[in-house]
């Protein structure tokens, strides 16, 4: 599939949501609708599969990813649903968005580094949408299409710094938590060293992932509430909220190891405990601004 036989497939979309006034028209926009989303469907297969691939890696990494299209999905549905009544027209202000976004899956061809054709991806769809729905209704999925965006995952080499002071961070509160409950500790730079051994609190560890999708939420959140201080007060308590919830997260593995040995570290309990931050952080964020629903929108 060539970039090119994408781009004569919108245009040709483009030319029949021209006349969807006709009936002749109408099928004929539906079916080149088909055409090019079968077309875009075999183009972005290697991306889906590689972002698939990422969010479902481990719960350290992106998991929440997963959940992103269904909701932007969920969402944009409900926003389009009053809309149906308003006539179908296609903006070729949709190519200022498709064109830049199929260059950067040709670029990443040569590269191979499916993130670059992931963010193509998501940088497509506002250009489809437009092309295909028009303005009116793209300006009412506005929200949930820059939504995709946190789907993408973010390479480390942008994300190094945050994850080395998360940790630092994270250690220094394990710290003075810890000696709370009667166990002394001893930290060296971010390693926890106890009297039974000592514990590296890696990039895993850092909460990384939790900030993430704490993120994603704390927006999703703001959306949907309809006081401007309610989210306010959500958009600036999500970080604090995770690293909150990282910190009692690893707290708990310290305390797990030094009453049942490292070995504690190789069970389904430290995986399961990355979930729990996720249970921690997440339900507070919506508690934050579940005070606003008369007016929220769907």
């Amino acid at each position: 599939m060539s970039v090119s036989t994408t781009l004569e497939a919108v245009s040709d979309a483009r030319t029949a949501a021209k006349s969807v006034s006709a009936p002749a028209g109408r099928l004929r926009y539906r079916i080149w609708s088909v055409v090019l989303a079968a077309e875009l469907l075999v183009l972005y297969a290697p991306t889906v599969q590689w972002l698939f691939d990422r969010w479902t890696l481990s719960v350290w990494h992106n998991a929440h990813g997963l959940l992103i299209p269904p909701v932007v999905a969920y969402f944009a549905y409900h926003e389009l649903k009053p809309l149906r009544g308003l006539p179908r027209t296609a903006s070729p202000w949709g190519f200022a968005w498709l064109i830049p976004a199929l260059f950067l899956h040709a670029l990443d061809a040569g590269m191979h580094t499916q993130l670059l054709s992931a963010a193509a991806m998501v940088l497509a769809v506002p250009g489809l949408s437009l092309l295909l729905l028009g303005v009116e209704r793209t300006r009412a999925i506005a929200f949930p299409l820059a939504f995709l965006a946190f789907a993408l995952p973010i390479p480390l080499a942008f994300t190094e710094q945050i994850h080395w002071q998360l940790r630092q961070l994270t250690t220094a509160a394990t710290a003075v938590a810890i000696p709370w409950f009667g166990i002394p500790v001893f930290v060296e730079g971010t390693t926890v060293h106890l009297a039974n051994g000592a514990l590296q609190i890696g990039d895993a560890c850092s909460g990384f992932s939790t900030l993430y999708a704490a993120a994603a939420v704390a927006c999703l959140t703001a959306y949907t509430t309809s006081s401007s201080r309610r989210r306010v007060l959500v958009l600036l308590s999500a970080a604090p909220i995770a690293i909150l919830s990282n910190m009692v997260r690893v707290a708990g593995l310290i305390m797990l190891v030094v009453w049942q040995g490292n070995g504690i570290l190789d069970t389904f309990l430290h995986p399961l405990s990355g979930m729990l931050t996720f249970a921690l952080a997440l339900p507070v964020i919506f508690w934050l601004g579940s005070d606003s629903q008369e007016g929220a929108r769907p």
